[in-house]
Order: structure tokens, then C-alpha cells, then sequence
């Protein structure tokens, strides 16, 4: 892939903040700053509850692909690569909008995914649902991580370009497969033209896509 260049497109840089904070408790944790900037691009990684592999199944992914093409529509925004892996996952997204919040956007992914998830498990394994337990009344079950999960910004060509690369790359650094068109949930497939693969990617208004 080569750039083309991107005019004014993406305009100055920023990374979004992981700031540690100390609990009640004295538990460090960390909360995710974002930078809400029009014409910036946006890393997002967001894993299951305590790293567990809860998106191993096709069935947890289908609800998550669903989730994601509402999300689009509903908070306009272009998803230029993503993978799901089955304990995280990696999206690289472009809102449209001048004024957006990626806070709000992850909220209408990951939302649906957890209820469905919960509701499922109560109906169908009642037993699994211990895996999800966080011994809260307030939220007794917990599908993805507590925490903002990692969000950065970007704005430059090759800075994307590796983005999408290493996105693509999870799952053969994990040994999951031999190439990155051998791992279904992900975008690899339609970056090289093989593919439609489960989600649509917007090549339309990537900046230096070829």
C-alpha cells in the first residue's frame, strides 16, 4: 500500500490519555481520556470481562458484527479495519460527524453485545454465568472489561497504514493462523480484495486507500 497523500483531511495529531487512578480500595485502575476531534481517525481496542475468551463463539460474534452496523448507521461513522479476537478486540473507525463522541459510540457496540450475552446465558447456561459474575448488586454481570479501553488518535497516512497492519496481524502473533486471510472476523480479506468477509469496510473515504 501507498499513499497518495491526504490533503486536509486528518488534521494535528493526538493520542488519547490511559491516566491510573487510586480506588477506595487501593486497586489502581485506569480510566481512558478521549479526544473527541473532528477529522481524526480513532485506534479502539476493548477486551471481554477479566480477559476471558467470551468471543470464541460465532454466535457472540454475529451479535457483535450486528452491533456494530447499528452503531454506524446510528453515530455515522466509516470502520477502516478491525479484528475480533477471542478475548479483545481492535476497530479503526472515521466519524463523519464535526461533533461525536467515541465514548457514546463503543457504548452503542458493546452495550447490546453484553445484554444479549447475559440474557443468553441465564435462558440457556444459568452455570456459565459465573464466569461473568462480579459479585456487585449494582451490575452482577459484566460482558466486556470495566475501563475505557485504549483509544488513540491519528491522523497520519503511514501511522494508519501500520494501524491496519497491525490490527490484521493479531491473530497470527497469537498462533491463532498461518496468514491474516485465514482469520475470519477481520477485515484482512477485503484489504487484499479476496473477500466481502462479515463486516463491510468503507474504502470510499479512506485517505490513501489502494
Amino acid at each position: 500500500m501507498r499513499s497518495k497523500g491526504m490533503g486536509n483531511l486528518l488534521q494535528i495529531s493526538g493520542l488519547s490519555d490511559s491516566i491510573a487512578s487510586m480506588r477506595e480500595d487501593g486497586r489502581i485502575t485506569k480510566r481512558c481520556k478521549r479526544h473527541d476531534t473532528s477529522g481524526q481517525a480513532h485506534e479502539l481496542t476493548f477486551s471481554c470481562y477479566k480477559n476471558q475468551i467470551l468471543l470464541s463463539k460465532s454466535r457472540t460474534c454475529q451479535w457483535l458484527v450486528m452491533s456494530i452496523l447499528r452503531a454506524k448507521e446510528k453515530h455515522n461513522f466509516s470502520l477502516w479495519a478491525y479484528v475480533f479476537m477471542p478475548d479483545h478486540v481492535h476497530l479503526l473507525i472515521f466519524p463523519r460527524n464535526k461533533d461525536y463522541s467515541i465514548s457514546k459510540i463503543l457504548q452503542s457496540i458493546k452495550q447490546p453485545v453484553s445484554a444479549k450475552a447475559i440474557a443468553y446465558l441465564k435462558e440457556h447456561a444459568p452455570a456459565s454465568l459465573k464466569k461473568l459474575s462480579t459479585g456487585q448488586k449494582s451490575r452482577p454481570y459484566l460482558f466486556w472489561q470495566k475501563g475505557g479501553g485504549y483509544d488513540r488518535n491519528m491522523t497520519e497516512v503511514d501511522t494508519l497504514i501500520e494501524s491496519v497492519r497491525y490490527i490484521h496481524l493479531n491473530p497470527v502473533k497469537k498462533k491463532l493462523v498461518e496468514k491474516p486471510n485465514d482469520w475470519y472476523y477481520s477485515s484482512a480479506v477485503q484489504w487484499d480484495g479476496l473477500d466481502a468477509g462479515p463486516l463491510p469496510i468503507d474504502k470510499s473515504d479512506w485517505p490513501a486507500f489502494t
